[in-house]
């Protein structure tokens, strides 16, 4: 079961990556907040292609690295921690982009977050951890 979760885990983080670089990317743009832009110094589609890359990398990594998954789930979750702060913005500022173009939608995200998080530190947490 927990194999079957970190696919499909990967998977999403791979379909998400390769939205952020290609469909999607000028409509991520939008979710990224100015301070953002400001504290890493660089634009916002910058941060838009990086976090694809690294949605892309995270993924795979989740697939290639099995003697290091609990270290990679903790890794995704972090990155599900690191970008909250955009979801944030997008729900405050009421932008639309891709897949989120309602206020509700927007908002239900947020919530997502934690779901998401627990399921990759479930799906990547070794049996010998748990125990």
């Amino acid at each position: 079961m927990k194999a079957v979760a970190r696919w499909l885990l990967a998977a999403l983080l791979v379909a998400a990556g390769v939205s952020h670089l290609t469909w999607g990317r000028r409509g991520y743009r939008i979710t990224v907040p100015d301070w953002a832009t400001k504290a890493l110094r660089t634009d916002k589609d910058m941060i838009v292609v990086a976090s694809g890359a690294v949605e892309i990398m995270l993924g795979a990594a989740l697939v290639v690295l099995p003697a290091d998954r609990t270290r990679v789930g903790a890794i995704v979750a972090a990155f599900f921690v690191a970008v909250l702060p955009g979801n944030v913005h997008q729900w405050r500022t009421g932008r639309s982009a891709p897949l989120m173009r309602t206020d509700r939608s927007r908002f239900v995200r947020l919530f997502l977050q934690v779901p998401l998080i627990a399921w990759t530190l479930w799906s990547t947490r070794s049996d010998e951890v748990a125990r």
